[in-house]
Protein backbone atom coordinates (compact mmCIF):
# COMPACT_ATOMS: atom_id res chain seq x y z
CA UNK A 1 0.00 0.00 0.00
CA UNK A 2 2.64 2.12 0.86
CA UNK A 3 4.81 2.01 -2.12
CA UNK A 4 1.71 2.54 -4.06
CA UNK A 5 1.05 5.84 -2.49
CA UNK A 6 4.51 6.87 -3.00
CA UNK A 7 3.89 5.55 -6.77
CA UNK A 8 1.40 7.83 -7.48
CA UNK A 9 3.00 11.29 -5.35
CA UNK A 10 5.86 10.30 -8.06
CA UNK A 11 3.39 10.15 -10.83
CA UNK A 12 2.08 13.69 -9.87
CA UNK A 13 4.41 15.64 -9.08
CA UNK A 14 6.18 14.46 -12.81
CA UNK A 15 2.72 15.38 -14.27
CA UNK A 16 2.36 18.88 -12.85
CA UNK A 17 6.01 19.18 -13.58
CA UNK A 18 5.47 18.41 -17.16
CA UNK A 19 2.19 20.87 -17.41
CA UNK A 20 4.34 23.60 -15.62
CA UNK A 21 6.77 22.97 -18.65
CA UNK A 22 4.73 22.64 -21.48
CA UNK A 23 2.06 25.87 -20.27
CA UNK A 24 5.83 27.89 -19.53
CA UNK A 25 7.36 27.19 -22.99
CA UNK A 26 4.55 27.58 -24.82
CA UNK A 27 2.57 30.60 -23.09
CA UNK A 28 5.58 31.78 -22.07
CA UNK A 29 3.98 36.18 -21.61
CA UNK A 30 1.30 34.60 -19.89
CA UNK A 31 3.15 33.31 -16.73
CA UNK A 32 5.50 36.43 -15.60
CA UNK A 33 8.01 34.95 -13.18
CA UNK A 34 6.48 37.21 -9.97
CA UNK A 35 9.39 39.61 -8.87
CA UNK A 36 9.58 40.87 -5.49
CA UNK A 37 6.35 43.33 -3.81
CA UNK A 38 9.33 46.14 -3.48
CA UNK A 39 7.78 48.99 -3.59
CA UNK A 40 4.60 50.31 -1.90
CA UNK A 41 2.47 53.19 -3.03
CA UNK A 42 0.86 54.76 0.56
CA UNK A 43 -2.01 57.62 1.37
CA UNK A 44 -4.01 58.38 3.76
CA UNK A 45 -7.28 56.17 2.04
CA UNK A 46 -4.73 53.19 1.38
CA UNK A 47 -1.48 51.41 0.22
CA UNK A 48 -0.87 49.48 -2.67
CA UNK A 49 2.33 47.10 -3.08
CA UNK A 50 3.79 46.33 -6.55
CA UNK A 51 7.04 44.81 -7.77
CA UNK A 52 9.65 47.77 -9.08
CA UNK A 53 8.78 47.24 -13.14
CA UNK A 54 4.74 47.68 -12.26
CA UNK A 55 5.86 50.82 -9.93
CA UNK A 56 7.62 52.11 -12.85
CA UNK A 57 5.26 51.62 -15.21
CA UNK A 58 2.56 53.49 -13.18
CA UNK A 59 4.37 56.13 -12.75
CA UNK A 60 4.72 56.70 -16.46
CA UNK A 61 1.51 56.08 -16.93
CA UNK A 62 0.81 59.13 -14.74
CA UNK A 63 3.75 61.09 -16.16
CA UNK A 64 2.26 60.90 -19.56
CA UNK A 65 -0.87 62.16 -18.16
CA UNK A 66 0.20 65.02 -16.19
CA UNK A 67 2.59 66.42 -19.26
CA UNK A 68 -0.74 66.46 -21.07
CA UNK A 69 -2.28 68.43 -18.80
CA UNK A 70 -5.03 66.25 -17.69
CA UNK A 71 -6.93 65.75 -14.70
CA UNK A 72 -5.64 63.91 -12.12
CA UNK A 73 -9.09 61.70 -12.76
CA UNK A 74 -7.82 60.56 -16.08
CA UNK A 75 -4.81 59.17 -14.18
CA UNK A 76 -6.86 57.28 -11.60
CA UNK A 77 -9.14 55.45 -15.12
CA UNK A 78 -5.36 55.01 -16.85
CA UNK A 79 -4.04 53.25 -13.99
CA UNK A 80 -7.43 51.02 -13.01
CA UNK A 81 -7.39 50.19 -16.76
CA UNK A 82 -3.66 48.70 -16.79
CA UNK A 83 -4.36 46.86 -13.63
CA UNK A 84 -6.87 45.09 -14.90
CA UNK A 85 -5.43 44.45 -18.20
CA UNK A 86 -1.53 43.14 -17.67
CA UNK A 87 -1.68 44.18 -13.75
CA UNK A 88 0.35 47.11 -15.25
CA UNK A 89 3.20 44.52 -16.70
CA UNK A 90 4.06 45.40 -20.14
CA UNK A 91 3.60 42.15 -21.68
CA UNK A 92 4.92 40.96 -24.86
CA UNK A 93 1.34 38.68 -26.41
CA UNK A 94 -2.20 38.42 -24.68
CA UNK A 95 -5.43 37.25 -25.95
CA UNK A 96 -5.43 37.42 -29.73
CA UNK A 97 -3.11 39.88 -31.37
CA UNK A 98 -3.45 42.30 -27.59
CA UNK A 99 -0.32 44.01 -26.28
CA UNK A 100 1.53 45.64 -23.31
CA UNK A 101 0.61 47.59 -20.76
CA UNK A 102 -3.03 48.34 -21.91
CA UNK A 103 -3.23 45.08 -23.94
CA UNK A 104 -4.25 47.38 -26.79
CA UNK A 105 -5.17 44.90 -30.20
CA UNK A 106 -2.89 46.32 -33.69
CA UNK A 107 -5.60 44.79 -35.49
CA UNK A 108 -7.98 47.15 -33.85
CA UNK A 109 -6.24 50.74 -35.25
CA UNK A 110 -4.05 50.85 -31.83
CA UNK A 111 -0.71 50.98 -33.44
CA UNK A 112 1.72 48.15 -34.25
CA UNK A 113 3.09 45.85 -32.29
CA UNK A 114 6.35 47.67 -31.37
CA UNK A 115 4.11 50.94 -30.79
CA UNK A 116 2.07 49.61 -28.13
CA UNK A 117 5.08 47.52 -26.27
CA UNK A 118 6.08 51.28 -25.53
CA UNK A 119 4.46 52.32 -22.37
CA UNK A 120 4.71 56.32 -23.40
CA UNK A 121 2.71 55.36 -26.61
CA UNK A 122 0.52 52.91 -24.75
CA UNK A 123 -0.23 55.53 -22.65
CA UNK A 124 -0.87 58.34 -24.73
CA UNK A 125 -3.10 56.14 -27.12
CA UNK A 126 -5.59 55.59 -23.95
CA UNK A 127 -5.62 59.02 -23.16
CA UNK A 128 -5.93 59.90 -26.81
CA UNK A 129 -9.77 57.57 -26.75
CA UNK A 130 -10.59 58.30 -23.42
CA UNK A 131 -10.38 62.53 -23.84
CA UNK A 132 -12.73 61.65 -26.90
CA UNK A 133 -15.72 60.29 -24.34
CA UNK A 134 -18.60 62.57 -23.50
CA UNK A 135 -18.45 62.93 -20.18
CA UNK A 136 -15.74 60.56 -18.83
CA UNK A 137 -15.32 62.54 -15.64
CA UNK A 138 -18.22 62.22 -13.92
CA UNK A 139 -18.44 58.25 -14.63
CA UNK A 140 -17.36 55.53 -12.50
CA UNK A 141 -14.08 54.61 -13.59
CA UNK A 142 -15.36 51.12 -15.07
CA UNK A 143 -17.41 52.93 -17.33
CA UNK A 144 -15.04 55.35 -18.44
CA UNK A 145 -12.32 52.25 -19.07
CA UNK A 146 -15.37 50.09 -20.65
CA UNK A 147 -15.82 53.01 -23.44
CA UNK A 148 -12.24 52.96 -24.28
CA UNK A 149 -11.56 49.24 -24.20
CA UNK A 150 -14.84 47.84 -25.11
CA UNK A 151 -13.92 44.27 -22.94
CA UNK A 152 -15.98 41.60 -22.81
CA UNK A 153 -15.93 42.31 -18.79
CA UNK A 154 -16.62 46.12 -18.15
CA UNK A 155 -16.96 45.63 -14.84
CA UNK A 156 -14.15 44.50 -13.86
CA UNK A 157 -12.13 47.85 -13.86
CA UNK A 158 -14.45 48.52 -11.07
CA UNK A 159 -12.03 46.03 -9.55
CA UNK A 160 -9.31 48.15 -9.50
CA UNK A 161 -10.86 51.71 -8.43
CA UNK A 162 -9.63 51.86 -4.90
CA UNK A 163 -6.11 51.24 -5.95
CA UNK A 164 -5.88 53.01 -8.70
CA UNK A 165 -6.72 55.99 -6.62
CA UNK A 166 -4.28 55.26 -4.37
CA UNK A 167 -1.93 55.06 -6.80
CA UNK A 168 -2.91 57.98 -8.50
CA UNK A 169 -3.14 59.92 -5.64
CA UNK A 170 0.72 59.69 -4.81
CA UNK A 171 2.01 59.78 -8.32
CA UNK A 172 0.13 62.80 -8.74
CA UNK A 173 1.65 65.01 -6.21
CA UNK A 174 -1.35 64.90 -3.92
CA UNK A 175 0.53 63.29 -0.68
CA UNK A 176 3.84 63.21 0.44
CA UNK A 177 6.39 60.65 0.81
CA UNK A 178 3.94 58.07 -0.59
CA UNK A 179 6.36 56.18 -3.00
CA UNK A 180 8.81 53.68 -1.61
CA UNK A 181 10.88 50.86 -3.00
CA UNK A 182 13.21 48.93 -1.59
CA UNK A 183 16.88 47.58 -3.81
CA UNK A 184 18.25 44.11 -3.57
CA UNK A 185 20.73 43.94 -5.37
CA UNK A 186 23.54 45.76 -6.99
CA UNK A 187 22.91 49.07 -9.75
CA UNK A 188 23.30 47.60 -12.78
CA UNK A 189 25.10 51.88 -13.78
CA UNK A 190 26.97 53.51 -11.37
CA UNK A 191 28.56 57.11 -12.04
CA UNK A 192 28.32 59.47 -14.99
CA UNK A 193 27.00 56.78 -17.01
CA UNK A 194 24.32 55.99 -14.28
CA UNK A 195 23.72 59.97 -14.25
CA UNK A 196 23.07 60.11 -17.56
CA UNK A 197 21.17 57.42 -18.18
CA UNK A 198 18.98 58.92 -15.07
CA UNK A 199 18.75 62.23 -17.01
CA UNK A 200 17.71 60.46 -20.54
CA UNK A 201 14.87 58.46 -18.62
CA UNK A 202 13.12 61.67 -17.39
CA UNK A 203 13.45 63.30 -20.43
CA UNK A 204 10.98 60.06 -22.32
CA UNK A 205 8.36 60.75 -19.67
CA UNK A 206 8.48 64.46 -18.71
CA UNK A 207 10.07 66.00 -21.90
CA UNK A 208 12.68 68.70 -21.52
CA UNK A 209 12.83 69.70 -17.87
CA UNK A 210 15.37 72.71 -16.24
CA UNK A 211 17.81 71.72 -14.30
CA UNK A 212 19.86 73.16 -11.69
CA UNK A 213 23.81 72.74 -11.77
CA UNK A 214 25.42 71.34 -8.60
CA UNK A 215 29.14 69.86 -8.64
CA UNK A 216 28.47 68.08 -5.45
CA UNK A 217 25.41 66.09 -7.07
CA UNK A 218 25.82 62.89 -9.18
CA UNK A 219 22.55 63.08 -10.81
CA UNK A 220 19.73 65.62 -11.17
CA UNK A 221 18.63 68.90 -8.80
CA UNK A 222 15.64 70.12 -10.77
CA UNK A 223 13.48 73.15 -9.40
CA UNK A 224 9.92 72.66 -8.54
CA UNK A 225 8.00 75.79 -8.19
CA UNK A 226 5.28 74.02 -5.81
CA UNK A 227 5.33 70.97 -3.54
CA UNK A 228 2.68 69.35 -5.57
CA UNK A 229 4.96 69.30 -8.83
CA UNK A 230 8.47 68.35 -6.67
CA UNK A 231 6.47 65.33 -5.24
CA UNK A 232 5.39 64.39 -8.68
CA UNK A 233 9.19 64.14 -9.68
CA UNK A 234 10.38 62.91 -6.59
CA UNK A 235 7.74 59.77 -6.49
CA UNK A 236 8.68 59.18 -10.28
CA UNK A 237 12.36 59.56 -9.03
CA UNK A 238 11.68 56.54 -6.65
CA UNK A 239 9.41 54.45 -8.89
CA UNK A 240 12.11 54.42 -11.41
CA UNK A 241 14.88 54.09 -8.78
CA UNK A 242 15.29 50.13 -9.29
CA UNK A 243 15.86 50.59 -13.48
CA UNK A 244 17.64 54.18 -12.98
CA UNK A 245 19.97 53.28 -10.12
CA UNK A 246 18.98 55.66 -8.26
CA UNK A 247 20.48 55.63 -4.73
CA UNK A 248 19.02 58.79 -2.70
CA UNK A 249 16.17 61.49 -3.56
CA UNK A 250 15.51 64.85 -1.34
CA UNK A 251 12.29 67.42 -1.86
CA UNK A 252 10.04 69.06 1.05
CA UNK A 253 12.66 68.23 3.63
CA UNK A 254 12.57 64.76 3.56
CA UNK A 255 14.72 61.86 2.07
CA UNK A 256 13.96 58.35 0.57
CA UNK A 257 17.21 56.17 -0.06
CA UNK A 258 18.01 52.63 -1.40
CA UNK A 259 18.66 51.31 1.33
CA UNK A 260 16.48 52.13 4.09
CA UNK A 261 13.46 52.15 0.82
CA UNK A 262 11.43 54.36 3.43
CA UNK A 263 11.18 58.41 3.63
CA UNK A 264 12.79 60.19 6.71
CA UNK A 265 13.30 64.05 7.56
CA UNK A 266 16.41 65.98 6.91
CA UNK A 267 17.98 69.08 7.53
CA UNK A 268 17.85 71.13 4.23
CA UNK A 269 20.36 73.63 5.12
CA UNK A 270 17.98 76.27 3.85
CA UNK A 271 17.24 74.93 0.46
CA UNK A 272 13.65 74.67 -0.51
CA UNK A 273 11.81 74.10 -3.99
CA UNK A 274 14.68 71.64 -5.11
CA UNK A 275 14.25 68.23 -5.98
CA UNK A 276 17.47 66.26 -5.91
CA UNK A 277 18.27 62.92 -6.72
CA UNK A 278 21.71 60.82 -6.11
CA UNK A 279 22.55 57.66 -8.51
CA UNK A 280 25.53 55.10 -6.89
CA UNK A 281 28.95 56.31 -7.25
CA UNK A 282 31.67 54.60 -8.39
Amino acid sequence: MRRALVLVAVVTVLVAGIGIYVAVTRFPHQLPIPLPRACEARTDTGSVKLNADQMANAATIAAVGLTRGLPDRAVVVALATALQESELTNLAGGDRDSVGLFQQRPSQGWGTAEQVRDPRYAANAFYNQLVRVRGWEEMRVTEAAQLVQRSAYPEAYETWAVDAQVLGDALVGAASGAVMCSRAGEPTLRGAAAAQALGAGMRLDWGELGTVDNAEVLGLVLPAAEARAGWQYAHWLVAHSFEKNVQRVRFGGQQWSAESGVWSQVETGGVTGLVVAEVFRD
